[in-house]
């Protein structure tokens, strides 16, 4: 167990994580400036993108890079210069580090190594989206970007398909359309809001029914990165979906399992939605298949 008492404890070599604009370069704080300008070095995704925002704030403090591509190499780097006292700042290009982004995984490394992790709080797509999409707020998921492939991004979807908390998800412009029509066939026609270019320019947040917004992109088109938020299950839904899970309650869990592969999901797939469906354990089903 490591405990971190940031503001009490005599901390000299540190990571900070600190978030930047994800479009107006108002929402950058006083602090992040402040924590930029005194920090040894910026760990950041994109130096060239970096630079022009340090230009604009007077920071002087030398970039390094961090992304997804030299993650591990530069990680060593980083917990030694922080071993040796120094104070290390880590930006994505835009908003929150450490979401959706592989500075994640150095903060686990940095707690790994029992080194002190700062965050700063700061300018977020997700909850900028959240708050402004007019669904529930007290409950929600970040899923983040589902899988470029087809099959895999739907058993996402199923996975999360009886979630009654609010699902928040990314998505590029080229993509969207084909995300939602995904989210349409494995969630339904929920009401969803997509929020593009926030805090932008031609910051645009567009409320409706995940059909009606279909029609919508399909008609004008979208530009600029997005945010989806989409409603949680609802308790009419529940009872519908209980409704139509009974079908299974006369079937052995052999025969379960054979409905599904005989609707062409692999035995991997289908024992583990009747795991899912019964509320048992994946290996049971899996003994319980075979031994038959």
């Amino acid at each position: 167990m490591y405990i971190q008492q940031s503001y009490r404890d005599e901390i000299e070599g540190c990571l900070y994580l600190v978030p930047t604009p994800i479009g107006n370069l108002q929402d950058m704080t006083f602090r992040a400036v402040d924590v930029l300008k005194e920090a040894d070095v910026i760990a950041a995704e994109d130096t060239r993108h970096t630079k022009k925002l340090c230009h604009v704030f007077s920071i002087n403090t030398p970039l390094i890079s961090y992304h997804e591509h030299n993650k591990r190499d530069r990680e060593d780097e980083l917990v030694e210069r922080v071993k040796k006292g120094e104070k290390v700042a880590l930006v994505s290009d835009a908003g929150m580090p450490a979401i959706s982004d592989p500075g994640a995984d150095l903060v686990a490394r940095f707690y790994k190594e029992e080194l002190p992790v700062i965050p700063l709080p700061g300018a977020n797509a997700a909850l900028t989206a959240l708050i402004s999409s007019a669904l529930p707020t007290d409950k929600f998921t970040f899923i983040g970007f589902l899988d470029r492939k087809k099959k895999d991004r739907n058993a996402a979807l199923n996975e999360i398909k009886n979630e009654d908390s609010t699902l928040i998800f990314y998505e590029s412009p080229h993509r969207l359309k084909e995300t939602l029509n995904a989210i349409s066939s494995e969630l339904g026609n929920r009401q969803m809001a997509l929020c593009r270019e926030l805090t932008k320019q031609f910051e645009t947040i567009i409320r409706g029914s995940v059909e009606e917004i279909l029609s919508f992109i399909e008609a004008e088109g979208v530009k600029g990165e997005c945010v989806i938020i989409v409603e949680g299950i609802t308790e009419k839904e529940k009872v519908a979906l209980e409704t139509d899970m009974s079908w299974w309650n006369s079937l052995s869990v052999v025969e379960h399992v054979n409905v599904y592969i005989n609707d062409g999901k692999s035995s991997k797939e289908a024992i583990a939605q009747t795991a899912k469906d019964r509320g048992l354990k994946k290996r049971d089903v899996y003994q319980a298949y075979h031994i038959n």
